[in-house]
């Protein structure tokens, strides 16, 4: 009598620790950004083990790495959630794109500046969709796109973006988004047009928080103009961080996407004499094989129109 191979079956929920796993580097981590415990997470981990008849994580010390099966594995399972957005998006053309809803996760710079002229032609394009937004940025956006809590991720490239070569997304660049210095109004350098950001190394400075896409990029270009910067307040939220500036309480590096914040601040902001402007670059990210939904081209077609439309208005022109 031929024999019958056992079916090959795996709880694809598993796989989605795993990956997180993967990106948080630590079992505390990882139970705290997909809501469980550590102990569930090694759970979930041990139990996709049995599923699959090969160790999936090793001792490291006092944690854990993933073993060389494990990230054969989660080769594989890209290739799985690829096909599977792809069905998706298959059945949403047959039905002619009527979704009843997306959700799109963005950067709170991004909500401020470029989402409003988004929503507005969304309204006429897609009529019968709602949109939904949430502020969030990496790692967590892509936690959250990864468990479908969000459909659209618009981020910036730094550390804690997913790399181009991750093939779990499909990402559309959408523009560069240079950055100025905003000055108090009395600051000594606020008459002019352009300083070398050097010229600001003796003054304290409001920075967003280090893990923050904002904190990180501020640092970075501070360090690569040669100095580190004196950080006297840390803060995320771009209309507090202008109340900061105008108090008189330090300058910052602030993106042009957020001048409706600075409008009626009693406030300067500069473009920088360094050569290349510093900036950042935004893109919006889908689950690899999503691309194709009707929708979902859609909502990313007009990021991409709205971003164009910011540029040529010169919203990303030097001042």
């Amino acid at each position: 009598m031929e024999q019958v191979s056992e079916p090959f079956t795996i709880d694809l929920r598993r796989l989605t620790v795993l990956r997180e796993l993967q990106r948080r580097g630590t079992l505390a981590r990882t139970a705290e950004a997909l809501h469980l415990t550590p102990s569930a997470v090694s759970q979930q981990i041990a139990a996709l083990a049995r599923e699959t008849g090969v160790p999936l994580t090793e001792k490291d010390g006092r944690g854990v790495r993933l073993t060389g099966q494990a990230r054969v594995l989660l080769a594989h399972a890209d290739a799985i959630a690829a096909q599977l957005e792809r069905a998706r998006a298959d059945l949403g053309a047959y039905g002619e794109g009527g979704r009843g809803s997306v959700t799109i996760g963005c950067l709170s710079s991004g909500i401020l500046g470029l989402l409003p002229g988004v929503l507005r032609a969304l309204a006429d394009r897609l009529p019968q969709v709602r949109v939904d937004v949430v502020e969030s940025e990496p790692p967590d956006l892509f936690t959250a796109l990864d468990a479908g809590q969000v459909d659209v991720a618009v981020a910036v490239h730094f550390a804690a973006a997913p790399p181009h070569t991750d093939a779990r997304y499909s990402r559309t660049e959408l523009f560069t988004d240079v950055m100025d210095i905003a000055v108090p109004a009395g600051h000594r350098l606020a008459g002019r047009d352009r300083v070398a950001l050097r010229e600001l190394a003796t003054d304290t400075w409001i920075v967003g928080d280090a893990r923050s896409c904002v904190g990180a990029v501020a640092r970075s270009v501070c360090a690569a103009a040669g100095f580190t910067p004196d950080i006297r307040h840390a803060v995320n939220d771009w209309g507090a961080l202008a109340a900061l500036v105008e108090a008189g309480q330090g300058v910052a590096l602030v993106p042009r996407l957020v001048r409706p914040a600075y409008a009626h601040r009693d406030l300067a902001l500069l473009t920088t004499d360094d050569g290349t402007p510093p900036s950042r670059h935004v893109f919006a990210a889908v689950r690899t094989g999503a691309e194709g939904d009707p929708v979902l081209a859609t909502v990313l077609d007009q990021l991409r129109l709205s971003g164009q439309e910011l540029t040529d208005r010169g919203q990303q022109r030097a001042l």
